[in-house]
């Protein structure tokens, strides 16, 4: 007698598409050919980063880092660790242009990740992080993986940082203490959140 499936709050989610689109952007995981591009993304952007990402080293902004680094990324997005998207403009689909990464997944009674991102300089201001956001935050609430939050800190005078989040429907839970050490000083982060009102509770967690 064959066995019946698990019934669906049994089963695990499945995996996040690996493409998402949105009206003006691609959003794609990324592959070790895309070294050389990613590399051009942090570099031109490096100073303009800088102000808000922790020490990094130089070998960081060499394609072999990156390379390596796109590797753990595609395992990370295969074992449900982690979510990285690149950002493209489908009419120039070899430049990068930004990434978002939703990091730290946990499972178990929590279902929650940590949300970063990033956008080119010259494309700020026209919503195309919320934009890329939105359809990445979708992706992590649908039943392909079922996650109930997604948590994004940033530094109080980012204010850009801020507006999109509030714009998305995060809600401030705290501040953090000198979270972070960036920019050669401990930060403090104000802590968001936004929380899946469509998540679907697995029956034996």
């Amino acid at each position: 007698m064959p066995v019946p499936p698990d019934p669906p709050s049994l089963q695990p989610a499945a995996s996040a598409r690996p493409v998402l689109t949105t009206p003006r952007l691609l959003l794609r995981t990324g592959q070790p050919a895309d070294a050389l591009a990613v590399c051009d993304f942090l570099v031109r952007n490096r100073a303009h980063f800088a102000r808000w990402d922790p020490p990094t080293a130089e070998v960081f902004f060499t394609p072999g880092a990156q390379a390596e680094r796109l590797v753990q990324a595609g395992e990370a997005f295969a074992n449900g660790s982690g979510y990285r998207y690149w950002l493209v403009l489908p009419e120039a689909p070899e430049r990068i242009v930004g990434s978002i990464h939703f990091s730290q997944v946990a499972r178990g009674a929590f279902h929650s990740c940590m949300l970063g991102y990033a956008l080119d300089a010259e494309l700020q201001g026209h919503g195309l992080m919320a934009e890329a956001l939105r359809a990445g935050i979708a992706e992590m609430f649908s039943p392909n993986v079922n996650l109930h939050r997604v948590q994004a800190n940033h530094r109080p005078e980012n204010l850009r940082s801020a507006a999109t989040l509030q714009r998305l429907g995060f809600q401030v839970e705290g501040l953090a203490l000198q979270y972070l050490y960036i920019d050669g000083a401990w930060r403090d982060h104000v802590m968001t959140a936004l929380l899946n009102p469509a998540f679907r509770p697995l029956v034996g967690w």
